[in-house]
């Protein structure tokens, strides 16, 4: 068994060594905490079954678009083909010119980032995920936590407290890419005709939703699927020749980017967000003040014995 003090400094350089694109994640994380949340809201505009195959139909005459949302917090639709994204105003149904909201366009930058940093280093990011895991796992080691009104007091309660979240947001990370918690196709997905088109598919969410519950139709794991919103509990169906059938909530991927509620999940990732960076903050300035004061007292040390 590790003696405490050999778990503490592996706590300490395995935090320094992966602090910067750990700061990154969490970061990024952080940001993206709250997609979930402007992207569920309902548009504005009033949304009908006839309108949206309207504007779908107008700016995809031939059908090429295989994937659409619905952006509530902009009052717009989204239609997605290859190697393209269409914006279209939903109350005038213009196509909007120029570049996204700056919201979309800080989301747009923070996925792909939190996912791969830069470079494609999705290695990186995996092996810094797995180091969170083991710091958690050699806080439980080094024993329960003293209440004491320090630095260090409030960097161990605060692990200890939380203790549950701190280990399930880097978990859920890598049962995600692991292709843990994906739910198999249902009976029928694969087969039959192909792709659904989107009129078709928009046409079968009405069938049992109010259209304005529609979030979006997309394609995932080489199947389309539909997502509706409905008391900010997002439910996932997978749209085939048969009709719509009901997902199994991919419970990984919802923890962990907070869609399994629209308010109480991303509001839970922003606070484990601001929890990791103040574990990070704090734990690298404990590291900073020992190493200096260490310096300070070989310096001292030195001069007394010059002296």
């Amino acid at each position: 068994m590790l003696s405490k003090p050999i778990l503490l400094r592996l706590h300490r350089w395995i935090t320094f060594v992966f602090a910067l694109p750990l700061l990154v994640v969490i970061a990024t994380g952080l940001i993206l905490s709250f997609e979930p949340m402007t992207e569920g809201r309902r548009p504005a505009v009033a949304l009908t079954e006839a309108r949206l195959l309207e504007l779908v139909r107008t700016h995809d005459p031939q059908g090429a678009a295989v994937s659409l949302a619905i952006r509530g917090r902009d009052d717009a639709l989204v239609l997605g083909s290859p190697g393209r994204a269409m914006e279209i105003d939903l109350a005038s149904g213009a196509v909007r010119a120029g570049e996204p909201s700056a919201l979309a366009a800080l989301y747009r930058w923070a996925r792909p980032v939190h996912e791969h940093l830069i470079f494609d280093m999705g290695w990186l990011v995996i092996a810094s995920t797995v180091a969170l895991l083991v710091l958690a796992v050699l806080g439980l080691l080094m024993g329960w936590p003293r209440l004491r009104n320090t630095l260090g007091g409030w960097h161990t309660v605060s692990a200890w407290g939380l203790l549950p979240l701190v280990i399930l947001s880097p978990l859920t990370g890598l049962m995600i890419v692991m292709g843990l918690g994906n739910s198999p196709p249902p009976q029928g997905a694969q087969g039959g005709g192909g792709r659904v088109p989107l009129v078709e598919a928009v046409a079968m969410v009405a069938r049992q939703h109010d259209i304005t519950d529609l979030s979006s139709i997309r394609s995932r794991g080489g199947r389309m699927m539909a997502r509706v919103v409905i008391d900010d509990r997002p439910i996932t169906y997978a749209v085939t020749r048969a009709g719509l059938q009901p997902l199994a909530t991919n419970w990984p991927r919802a923890l962990h980017e907070g869609n399994w509620h629209l308010t109480w999940g991303p509001l839970a990732n922003a606070v484990v967000s601001v929890l990791f960076l103040g574990l990070l903050g704090t734990g690298l300035t404990i590291w900073l003040r020992r190493t200096l004061r260490q310096r300070a007292i070989r310096r001292e040390r030195l001069a007394t014995a010059r002296a």
